[in-house]
């Protein structure tokens, strides 16, 4: 049964006061030392994403956090024949930002691929090495609700489930963009009557670097009908990117890593702020690359993607929450960062006659938005909605 969580109950809907909104306040940075015998079982609310991963982690009863980390989403196998020496302890296999410091000498190998699990024994070995990071003491039980994209087919959520069997107890999964706007929500302005609780009643685009994922959040947990994602995202514009520079410039080859530093540094839509002009090296050389044309047009097309998939959400709300939802849609996720983004959706969508639109940004911590939401939603889930995971 896909439908695992049901946040219509009262335990689930009433998120704990003791649980800051945007990870805000006494709940973020503090670390618990408290021995097993206190505290039992460990929450982990967990953005497994393509690029990246964000972990938050808290015991059960405890305000602080036990374990608070985002890890770059790669694996790197030493390459045959290497020299001794040149690997942090002559390891076989490195993972996150050291994997990317030592890329010269390892097989990079990505285990999520469009938001999905695509290499299982390298996204087995990835999940193992963040169930090292976190340490438990003896006879804690790790309860983990994982963030999938939204409409995930049961193969892979299964895919999932075989990745952590054994290095968590239980797991809930949950589309991501629906536990963005739990992370997103500020717990402590639900009193206020001026506050637009996102989870009210809003339409969340959590743009990631796999998949985009468009929800209407209208305070329950969405159906398949309320959500929908696209493996149109970052990773997408890294290609159109690429083509577009070969086309102009046959003779530089940049590589995936330097071609998505310059899209997270100059990317756009809508009027270019100016001429964008990078420095790379080409042969052992530095050359300037007026790149303007080609990371507009690769960004746009993406957003021309978004747009259509926000018009047709916005068709299947009812009558009575349409209005509602126009002035309420979030964009969040590492897409939401592209250089006018919000302006642009919330322009396009007035020009075709949409009634107000209001496009704003989740804003600076949209990394940990996804997990943060994971944790509140373990630490109100009942005991009959987890599933136990045996390997």
């Amino acid at each position: 049964m896909n439908t695992i969580l049901n946040v219509r109950s009262p335990r689930f809907a009433k998120l704990d006061d003791s649980t800051p909104a945007n990870g805000k306040g006494h709940f973020d940075g503090e670390t618990s030392t408290a021995t097993a015998t206190e505290k039992t079982t460990l929450f982990l609310g967990f953005d497994w994403g393509t690029n990246k991963s964000c972990l938050k982690a808290a015991y059960s009863g405890q305000p602080g956090l036990a374990f608070d980390e985002i890890v770059p989403t790669i694996v790197g196998y030493a390459k045959d024949g290497i020299v001794e020496g040149l690997l942090p302890g002559n390891a076989n296999v490195l993972y996150g930002q050291k994997a990317l410091q030592h890329r010269l000498h390892l097989n990079l190998v990505q285990p999520m691929v469009d938001g999905v699990v695509k290499e299982l024994p390298v996204a087995r070995d990835f999940a193992r090495h963040l169930r090292s990071l976190i340490g438990t003491p003896t006879g804690t039980e790790i309860r983990a609700v994982i963030g999938v994209p939204a409409n995930a087919d049961s193969a892979a959520r299964e895919n999932v489930r075989q990745c952590v069997a054994g290095l968590f107890d239980r797991v809930l999964l949950v589309p991501e963009p629906f536990l963005a706007a739990l992370g997103f929500r500020d717990e402590s302005k639900l009193d206020d009557s001026t506050y637009v609780d996102p989870v009210r009643n809003s339409l969340f685009v959590d743009i990631g670097g796999g998949t985009t994922d468009v929800c209407m959040v209208q305070g329950f947990y969405p159906t398949a009908d309320d959500q929908i994602s696209l493996a149109y995202a970052g990773d997408k514009v890294d290609g159109i990117f690429y083509e577009g520079i070969r086309k102009t410039y046959p003779d530089c080859e940049l590589s995936p890593i330097k071609i998505r530093e310059l899209k997270e540094q100059f990317s756009y839509v809508g009027k270019a702020p100016g001429p964008i002009i990078a420095t790379v090296m080409v042969n052992g050389k530095s050359r300037k690359l007026d790149l303007t044309e080609q990371l507009g047009n690769a960004c746009g097309e993406m957003l021309s993607v978004i747009l259509a998939t926000v018009k047709e959400l916005i068709s299947r709300a009812s009558s009575d929450s349409v209005g509602e939802l126009l002035q309420n849609i979030i964009l969040t996720g590492g897409g939401s960062r592209i250089r006018g983004i919000d302006v642009e959706l919330q322009r396009l969508l007035a020009e075709e006659g949409y009634e107000q639109p209001c496009v704003r940004l989740a804003g600076d911590r949209f990394r940990e938005f996804v997990a943060l939401g994971a944790l509140k939603a373990a630490r109100q889930a009942r005991e009959n909605q987890w599933q136990q995971v045996i390997k």
